[in-house]
């Protein structure tokens, strides 16, 4: 059960990881949540800095978790938090920014690379989350204390602008890593030190302080309790994945063998260490779509891992009539051509079936799962992120004809 801390309590509250920050009845703005928990933050905004001139006592990075062009995303496996700048339209140049975020941005990822690093000078930043309650839609939910960088990036990769194109127009925003540290509660105490201008206080949690006197990273690594995803969490969770995935399986349907060379693509998409080396023919395949390797070692030292991947273009749950599921029928025939020291993918538009899934993990099977609802943030995350992207993609790279197989 998450734990709600009620609106009144808010200014006196320590912050707890997961935990959420009710708004005020009624979703005035009066009664938003963040600008109660941290005073001076504003309320308004993904980023929300308290204090004046370049170093700031604290930043706030706020995420709906809802924008499809620039997909901040936690990974809670290792604490790495990748945000978005705000240049999110065309016509301004990287750093020309209404709330100056990626002014910021530029700032601590400087302060982090200088020689030596000044650390003591880069703000704590606190990630939130919008989390609509019953109460109100101003909720927040906290994900953690983080710092620029991320252990084992370079510096050349925690901190990258990207070209974005929007009706035509490119422009650039920047892509920012951070590391959630390995810290469940905030005190009070010490946001209070920071509203003063201290953050190394005997109030600072222990993470905090062994990063700025230290550089250690200490992230926040949670291993996950979920092995096997129910048919609700492979379904795609926002308005415009769901018409991506529509539009993939309105190009294919008719044609479903056209079906697999997007299927390697899209796995191809999801991890650039993948090598795509054949899509095989119907006539020859053997029950594989296709093969290729994944790279394990250096580019100048390889170590190859085998795989082979399977391509179902099965009719997905949100569209209409019945759904197909990939059952057991069909994962048992990609296990059956698993060889040794290989593994498999198995990509679908649609859904695993819960006991397919159990079965392949409780043996331990080493098959890899994509279903409808990867298919759109692979698709999203990659560039791919309206309809209209999308099917140009497909109208270009994997036009297909008639006849259905």
């Amino acid at each position: 059960m998450v734990r709600v801390v009620p609106f009144i309590e808010l200014p006196i509250a320590d912050l707890l990881i997961d935990a959420v920050y009710e708004g005020a009845p009624g979703g005035q703005l009066s009664g938003e949540a963040l600008s109660k928990v941290l005073p001076g933050t504003g309320n308004l905004g993904g980023f929300r800095a308290s204090g004046r001139g370049d170093d700031k006592k604290s930043v706030v990075l706020y995420t709906s978790g809802e924008d499809a062009d620039w997909p901040d995303r936690l990974d809670t496996s290792t604490g790495q938090f990748v945000y978005y700048g705000d240049n999110k339209t065309p016509g301004h140049e990287l750093h020309d920014t209404d709330r100056g975020g990626n002014r910021i941005l530029r700032r601590v990822f400087d302060l982090l690379h200088s020689s030596p690093p000044q650390r003591d000078r880069v703000p704590p930043f606190f990630i939130f989350r919008k989390y609509p309650t019953a109460t109100s839609a101003r909720s927040v939910q906290f994900k953690g204390l983080a710092v620029p960088g991320f252990m084992g990036l370079p510096a050349t990769g925690d901190l990258v602008a990207v070209w974005k194109t929007t009706k035509g127009q490119r422009f650039q925003n920047y892509q920012a890593t951070f590391t959630v540290l390995d810290t469940e509660v905030i005190s009070r105490a010490w946001l209070n030190d920071l509203a003063a201008g201290n953050s190394l206080t005997p109030n600072a949690p222990s993470a905090w302080t062994d990063w700025v006197l230290r550089g250690r990273y200490r992230a926040l690594a949670a291993e996950s309790t979920t092995v096997i995803r129910e048919v609700s969490s492979q379904i795609p969770d926002t308005a415009t994945k769901i018409s991506i995935l529509e539009c993939v399986w309105e190009h294919f349907k008719d044609t479903p063998l056209a079906f697999e060379a997007f299927a390697a693509r899209v796995f191809q998409m999801h991890d650039p260490r993948v090598i795509v080396d054949e899509v095989t023919r119907a006539s020859v395949d053997g029950g594989r779509d296709a093969v290729g390797r994944y790279l394990l070692g250096l580019s100048d030292d390889p170590v190859y891992a085998e795989y082979s991947l399977e391509a179902k273009c099965y009719r997905p749950p949100l569209i209409g009539a019945t759904a197909n599921t990939v059952g057991v029928k069909e994962v048992s025939r990609l296990i059956s051509r698993i060889r040794h020291r290989q593994f498999g993918v198995l990509v679908t538009t649609s859904v695993i079936g819960r006991q397919a899934y159990e079965e392949v993990r409780e043996d331990r099977h080493p098959i890899i799962f994509l279903s409808g609802k990867d298919i759109a943030d692979i698709l999203t995350a990659s560039g791919f992120n309206t309809p209209g992207l999308v099917k140009d993609m497909l109208d270009r790279e994997f036009a297909v004809s008639g006849g259905a197989r």
